[in-house]
């Protein structure tokens, strides 16, 4: 199978690429900067801009599937005007992208995984969402909305459009865990706020499982929630994360300090949902790591 990947140089990006070519696929990566990223052995760089459809549509009219990733870090801070406004214009404008190479291409391919996040639904407290809930009304779920319907015009062309919602990712090599992880090894670990907000996570060999499984599944299409069919509080979460490090879980973090400190970016510590991935679970798909536990003590060899 050729494959496309749109955001293969990032953290899910790679890790995907590299499951691929394991198993004898053919990966290329769109790249804004082809003779400097740092690419899978084997992978091949396509030059593009992550804006507009270029000679690269050519190479698109080869593949057989191409996936989405693209997206600006929410991570990083201060959240500025300019900084949200650089998250949602780095994702809808690699959707559109994309979508017109769609229908430029001699030769289109069969599937488009379009990546989203769980933020869709915005904080929900401690009600159980799944891919029918409705979407929320803040920043998080305005960009996951809008990254969504980027890609929407595909739905159209007889391609297979397969959107997934991504919860925390859990790996110890790059997304947030290791900066979560972080207060925990300093001995300074403990709950955020009330502790009381939920937290859905998903390990990273699970991710990557689950993507592939939707790849290459003919039935599957529209929305799946990519996270482990065990989520837990907050509180709960930095527990496991402490017994899995063999350090205490005793210092809170007030929630006024957090807002204090980050503003509007705390939503991504105090808030948060307990989402299921029900499509996923009744397609079939079978997870590796159940439970938070046993994914961070595969993750910290406890």
């Amino acid at each position: 199978m050729n494959v496309l990947i749109a955001g293969g140089t990032g953290f899910l990006g790679s890790a995907l690429a590299g499951s691929l070519l394991s198993d004898g696929h053919h990966v290329w990566i769109l790249t804004r900067n082809p003779l400097r990223a740092r690419l899978p052995a084997g992978a091949q760089a396509v030059a593009w801009d992550g804006r507009t459809v270029g000679a690269w549509v050519d190479v698109f009219s080869t593949m057989d599937a191409v996936v989405n990733l693209v997206g600006e870090n929410v991570g990083q801070w201060p959240w500025t005007a300019e900084r949200k406004r650089r998250i949602l214009l780095s994702r809808v404008e690699a959707g559109f992208a994309l979508a017109e190479a769609f229908q430029k291409s001699a030769r289109r391919p069969a599937v488009l995984l379009q990546a989203s996040g769980i933020g869709y639904y915005g904080p929900r407290g401690s009600e159980p969402v799944d891919e029918n809930s409705q979407p929320g009304t803040d920043f998080f779920s305005s960009v996951a909305i809008d990254w969504e319907a980027s890609t929407r015009v595909v739905d159209t062309l007889g391609v297979r459009r397969v959107i997934i919602r991504t919860a925390l990712v859990l790996d110890a090599r790059g997304g947030i865990l290791p900066l979560m992880a972080l207060p925990v090894k300093l001995f300074a670990g403990g709950p955020l706020g009330n502790g009381r907000q939920g937290v859905s996570w998903i390990h990273l060999e699970d991710h990557i499982r689950a993507m592939r499984f939707l790849l290459e599944n003919a039935k599957a299409f529209g929305a799946f929630n990519l996270t482990a069919p065990n989520p837990l509080s907050n509180a709960e979460f930095i527990s496991a994360l402490a017994k899995s490090l063999k350090r205490p879980c005793w210092l809170p973090a007030p929630a006024f300090a957090l807002r204090a400190v980050l503003g509007e970016m705390s939503t991504l510590l105090l808030d948060g949902q307990f989402v299921l991935p029900r499509r996923l679970v009744d397609m079939g798909f079978v997870f590796k790591y159940q439970t938070a536990v046993e994914a961070l003590q595969a993750i910290f060899g406890a």
